[in-house]
Parts: C-alpha cells; structure tokens; sequence
C-alpha cells in the first residue's frame, strides 16, 4: 500500500476527489470532518446513521455510498466509541479504530483519504498520529501468500491510502512522522514475513541469508559465524541445541553506525530457534507447527535493523541472532548432559526444551566485545510467559530500572506493550544444580523468572533487559500468524534514545 499525506481542511473534504473518504463518529458525535460532510449532503449522512441504527462503537464501520453534495462515491464512517471523561481515545481504542477503517475499505475502490488525524489521542501529537496511521495502516494490509497457488486479486486490497491534516502549515512535520510510521510498519512486516516462512525454507543459514541482504548497500556491516568459529569462541551451550539437527549453527552480527563514532552501541540479541521439537525432550505433536515461530526474537532483530537502516537513524545499533535448530536424533544433546559455557560456567542440562536461553548465553556473552550502552534480548523463551501475560504485553525483565522504565514507556507510547516482572535473587537458587554451576530449568514454578534468571548470570558486563514474547510474537487459531511484536515497542525505545 502507497502512503501519503495531504492538507485538507475538513470544509474542502466534500470535494475532495479521492473516491473514498474515511471519517469518524464517537458515539454519536460526528467528528470534524463526519460533520463538515454531513453540512455538505443537507443532513444525509447523520440520517443514512440514524436509519442504519449505527451507534458509533470502537471499531465499527459503515460504508455509505453516492451522498448527495459529496464528489467521493463512498463515505466510510468508523465508530471510536463515546469518547472519555479525559475527551481523548485511549491509544488501544485508537489502534483498533484505525485498523477497522483500513480493512473495511473496498480494494477495488483503489484510492482513499482519511481523516482520522484530526481525532484526539492521549498522549499524542500530530505527527505521533501520522505515525500510527501510517504504521496501523501497513499492519491492516498485510497478506502472507507467498505459498497460495492462487494469488488475491491487486482489486482486493487498496492501493493507496492518503492521510488528511487541516493544517498545511504542519505538512512537514506530517510528512517526517510518515517516513519514520512506514519505517516502522515495514520492519514490522519484514519480521512477519520471516516469521510465517515454513521451517524447511527458514532454516538458520536463511536467517543469516535475510541479514546479509540488507548490508549489500554498505549501510549494515554483517559477520556470520559458523559452528567451526563458535566452538573455537567455547559456545558449547549455543551449540549443543543444534547437535542433533542437519542444518548448521550460525551466529550472524549486524552493525549499524548511525551515531557518533566513539558512541557504544545499543545491542539487540534475537532468539533464532528456527524450528524447535523440543529435542530429546521432545514436545507434544498437537501444534508443533507452531514452533516453527520460536525464531521470532531473531526475526524482530532483523526487522528493526531494516527499519532504522530506512530511517537513518542517528544511533549506533548493533543486532544478534544466535540461530539454531533444535532437533532429536543420534547426535542430539541428552538430557544430564552437561556443557561449557562461552563465560566459562558450566551448565547441567535437564530439559532439552528449555534451549532458548541455552544459545542466548553464549550469544549474550559474546556481545560483551562491542562495550554495549545497554542490550535487549528477545525471545519466545517461555510457555510460563504466556500463561501469565497471555497475547497482550510481553514479559520485561530487568536489573536496571532506568533501563527498564525505558522499554516500559516505548511499549505504552506505540501500544506494544510490556510488563515487568521480577528477576530476584531469592529465585537464583531454583537453578542450583548439585553437578554443574548452573541447571537450565528451575523446577515447576515461576517458568519464566528463572529463564531470566539464567540470562541474567551471563549479563553482568551492561545493562540489561529481557523481553519474553513468547505470548505476543504469533497468534494462534485459524487466523495464526506472525505479528511482528516486538518491533515497534524496539524502534520506539531507539527512536527515544537517539533523540537524546
């Protein structure tokens, strides 16, 4: 979908030529531009409202066709529900408004002007606005049919979506905010589309392939490491996940100097497990086409290294994806088998299952050399996780609370949000193991504190935060998918630090 914006005051809407036009109703209140176009059509559209019982709820839609004094064929009208006591959406409302908008568009109409912005969001600027339309917008028209024997018609989606301000003194500030809104969305859905690929074509050495296509116009240096360069390094525990699988390790870098020279980079690790059975401890075969998402944390990376190489962003950013595949045979790792680490501390392995933070110790003492500002994990470490948070905010976990308020504030601010949960020491201990220094699981409870935990003893050189999206990374059911979380939450935390 083609993005744009244009000034054009809510008087001027009713001749617009755009064939489709998208305004708002909160409850029964019409907004500025329901009502400008209302005036033109002599009261039609707050009648064909009336008759069409339409009460104005979040998200709902109706589409009305060829009103009287209005030059577009079709006004699209979307509910935003009666607005608060405060007067504004709440940024979940207006997340949920503006996708309906988009979706409820006929594609064979082609072309549509919208003029959501004008509607009053907490927290929110103009070009706060712009951002999310544009952002939101990407979101809605997203489609993964790469595999589909029969492609949708092009007349299924819209082609091109132009946002209204009343301003025209403000077109600039429009204009920035949807660069950075589309950088966001195309990053988003560059991580979803790796997401959604079958396992049998994402396999580590694809991931590695993704992330050396964007550094081949020089703006992104990459290094891939194999397991021949890992076992010198001592990942032993990196590479014991991929022992039993035919596809080979690999340990990708991507770095992106957009800051000062002598600035230290802001370091991002992605869990790449880019199918997990489980191993030896193998999982339940119900579903197991699931985990084909457990690389979810690395197709974040890669997609926020896409989106600030787009935006230019003025920070200095480093991304890592430890990618294998865990799978049982002959040459799997055991559960009992004990393994080195790359910080030299020895790890007893009970569940082959619990392999997640097993590459990302290795992967998170490895980023020790670049003298990091701070480094994010993410992974879909935990099934505890989502018991806990379910699909609506990933887990945060952190020893820093600047750090952590941080990742927090990015998450409220682009409705990706987290929650912080404890990494204790009183929950060290359910990780003693009476043979190595560290066992990899900590018993039945508190699942995903002691897997930060675990993490958190490889960290101990920078700040650090984890972020466990276990229950937001992909949604299950007959629509399951990637949903490219936590990308925005990610860009948003970096977008912050650079301003700075």
């Amino acid at each position: 979908m083609d993005l744009a914006v244009a000034a054009v005051a809510p008087a001027a809407l009713a001749l617009d030529k755009h064939p489709a036009l998208i305004v708002a109703v909160s409850g029964k209140t019409l907004s500025a531009g329901a009502t400008a176009l209302d005036a033109a059509s002599e009261g039609a559209l707050a009648m064909a409202l009336a008759h069409a019982g339409f009460d104005g709820k979040a998200g709902q839609t109706l589409p009305l066709y060829s009103l009287p004094g209005i030059k577009a064929g079709l006004v699209l009208v979307v509910g935003t529900g009666a607005l608060p006591d405060s007067g504004e959406l709440s940024l979940q409302v207006w997340h949920k408004v503006a996708l309906a908008s988009v979706k409820a568009v006929p594609g064979k109409i082609g072309k549509a002007l919208s003029t959501l912005a004008e509607l009053p969001v907490a927290g929110s600027s103009l070009a706060s606005r712009i951002s999310d339309l544009a952002r939101f917008a990407l979101e809605a028209s997203y489609r993964f049919d790469n595999y589909k024997s029969k492609k949708p018609e092009a007349g299924d989606l819209l082609a091109r979506l132009t946002l209204a301000i009343a301003d025209k003194a403000e077109l600039k500030i429009a204009k920035d905010a949807l660069i950075w809104g589309q950088c966001i969305g195309t990053g988003q859905s560059f991580a979803r589309d790796l997401g959604n690929q079958p396992p049998n074509v994402a396999y580590p050495g694809y991931l590695s392939e993704m992330a050396r296509a964007l550094g081949d116009d020089g703006s992104v240096s990459v290094d891939v490491l194999g397991e021949a360069e890992m076992h010198k390094l001592g990942m032993h525990c990196l590479l014991s996940v991929s022992a039993g699988s035919a596809h080979e390790a690999q340990l990708v870098t991507m770095t992106y100097n957009g800051g000062k020279a002598k600035d230290a980079p802001v370091v991002l690790v992605g869990k790449g497990i880019t199918f997990d059975t489980g191993g030896i401890s193998l999982k339940p075969g119900a579903g197991m086409d699931e985990m084909k998402y457990d690389m979810c944390g690395a197709a974040s990376v890669l997609g926020v290294m896409a989106a600030i190489k787009l935006a230019k962003l003025k920070l200095n950013v480093v991304g890592v994806i430890a990618c294998a595949e865990n799978m049982p045979s002959g040459t799997a790792t055991r559960p009992g088998d004990i393994v080195k680490t790359m910080s030299g501390q020895t790890v007893e392995i009970l569940n082959t299952d619990a392999e997640g933070r097993l590459v990302l110790c290795d992967a998170l003492t490895y980023v020790e050399r670049f003298k990091p500002a701070a480094v994010v994990d993410i992974a879909t470490l935990t099934g505890a996780c989502v018991v806990a948070l379910g699909k609506v905010a990933s887990g945060l976990f952190s020893t820093q609370d600047a750090l952590a308020d941080e990742l927090l504030a990015a998450g409220q601010r682009v409705d990706d949000r987290a929650w912080r949960m404890p990494v204790w020491d009183d929950y060290q201990e359910l990780l003693d193991s009476p043979f190595a220094d560290i066992a990899n699981i900590g018993g039945p409870t508190a699942g995903s504190i002691t897997a930060a935990c675990y993490l958190a003893r490889f960290t101990k050189a920078y700040p650090w935060a984890h972020l466990d999206i276990a229950g937001t990374a992909w949604l299950s059911g007959a629509q399951k998918g990637s949903t490219g979380r936590p990308v925005p939450l990610l860009l948003e935390f970096l977008r912050a630090r650079a301003a700075v």
